[in-house]
């Protein structure tokens, strides 16, 4: 159950999860030892001094507002019933008989080279410091992450907020997630009641006289170790909002921020380890944060709604001829609501499939890079829908002493007029 109790003044939206991680990573397994270039010894899944990594991902966000004309409060007689300043009182929120307007979406994914994402991890105080600002993408956060509470997760009355993730649960049941979250809050309240969980990001002014607001990141990342040693994914979220109220109209008016964003990291092989000849094939989890709408042309429905898309991806390559093929397959989650229409077509647990090709090469691009020619969902009940593909991208690296692993980032840009459709996300895996 969820239970989220948001106060007046400020307050921090911190979680404590009970055995959260306490360094970035398990015991270090036998052999997997290296130097970070300081002179101590180091190791992505035992770190034991502090060290930053670059990583390579991709991230979106989307700027929007809705307004709810809420229904007056009457007496008995008919009458407006006055607050304390004398305007009427909105009862049931009613933002499903609007739209989401003045719309504005941005997304960028990054290359290895190119990439101003960056996660730092001090294992002595257990402190990450995160950035996800990305002019290209509307991203601008920039994270702390040092009190214990910040250290959230799944079960309790105390949850992760609202669009995060449950990946260590079915569909998806990945192993070893971990959540880190912080933000504030002032003057509002989730429209709904507290003793069960939100379903929709829609929120009530305490005081109607004051403007309320909402900001709150969230960073979840698997622990190093848990699949691969030397390369690992991470994804972040973050809901901001503004509400204010017009009282003598009654109309409540709520301005959102959303970000989101899905990355790899660890430590990158140097380019003469990497192998020359040969072929390998490596398995590992694939995670992506999509918006879709394909109704704008078809009913006048312009909401947009974020999906997050996890699963497992297979990447074959030759280092021969240094190229390589990269296949998605992934569970589509539920959709973030706001208490618009609610309309969507990619449907929870529906099956996203992807392929792409490319080629290595490690003096230009320092890893690999390529486009997917075809991708795919699959509808729970049936019916697939085809992805109509403007632009798309594969960016990724070899980590590890001698390229034993691999992690990248990818986008798919769907190209049908009148359609908004982006699915951005990262890709790890490990030789077999």
């Amino acid at each position: 159950m969820r239970l989220l109790i948001l106060l007046a003044s400020t307050t921090m939206l911190a979680a404590c999860g009970g055995a959260g991680p306490q360094s970035a990573g398990s015991a270090a397994p036998s052999g997997s030892g290296g130097t970070n270039g300081s002179g101590g010894t180091h190791t992505f899944v035992n770190p034991t001094e502090p060290k930053t990594y670059k990583a390579v991902g991709a991230s979106h966000s989307y700027k929007y507002s809705v307004e709810d004309s809420g229904d007056i409060l009457r007496d008995t007689g008919g009458n407006p019933v006055l607050d304390g300043a004398g305007d009427t009182i909105p009862t049931q929120r009613s933002l499903r008989q609007t739209g989401q307007g003045n719309q504005l979406y941005q997304g960028d994914a990054t290359t290895v080279r190119n990439t101003n994402l960056t996660i730092a991890y001090n294992p002595r105080d257990a402190i990450f410091d995160v950035s996800f600002s990305n002019a290209l993408a509307g991203t601008s956060a920039a994270s702390r992450f040092q009190d214990p509470l910040h250290r959230t997760d799944f079960g309790g009355q105390v949850e992760p907020q609202i669009g995060t993730p449950n990946l260590g649960s079915g569909p998806w049941n990945i192993a070893g997630i971990n959540y880190l979250e912080s933000g504030t809050a002032a003057n509002v309240t989730f429209s709904q009641p507290v003793v069960s969980a939100p379903t929709e990001f829609v929120f009530d002014l305490i005081d109607r006289s004051k403007v309320g607001s909402y900001n709150s990141t969230t960073f979840f990342y698997q622990t190093p170790g848990t699949d691969t040693q030397f390369v690992t994914f991470a994804g972040y979220l973050r809901n901001q909002a503004s509400v204010s109220y017009a009282g003598t109209t009654a109309l409540t008016t709520q301005t959102n921020t959303l970000e989101r964003g899905a990355f790899a990291y660890g430590e990158l092989t140097v380019n003469d380890k990497v192998p020359t000849s040969g072929t390998g094939s490596f398995t590992g989890t694939m995670l992506a944060s999509m918006v879709f709408n394909d109704q704008p042309d078809v009913n006048g429905n312009f909401d947009t709604y974020f999906q997050w898309i996890a699963g497992q991806a297979t990447t074959n390559v030759n280092f021969g001829t240094n190229t390589f093929a990269l296949a998605l397959d992934g569970t589509v989650g539920a959709p973030f609501l706001d208490g618009t229409s609610g309309q969507h077509s990619v449907l929870e647990g529906a099956r996203f499939q992807a392929n792409g090709a490319g080629d290595i090469n490690l003096v230009m691009a320092g890893g690999f890079f390529g486009q997917f020619n075809e991708a795919w969902f699959t509808n729970p009940l049936g019916g697939r829908l085809d992805l109509n593909i403007s632009g798309s991208s594969i960016d990724g690296a070899f980590y590890g002493p001698k390229g034993q692993e691999i992690g990248g980032s990818y986008r798919i840009v769907g190209g049908t007029p009148d359609e908004r459709i982006d699915i951005l996300g990262t890709f790890v895996g490990k030789g077999n």
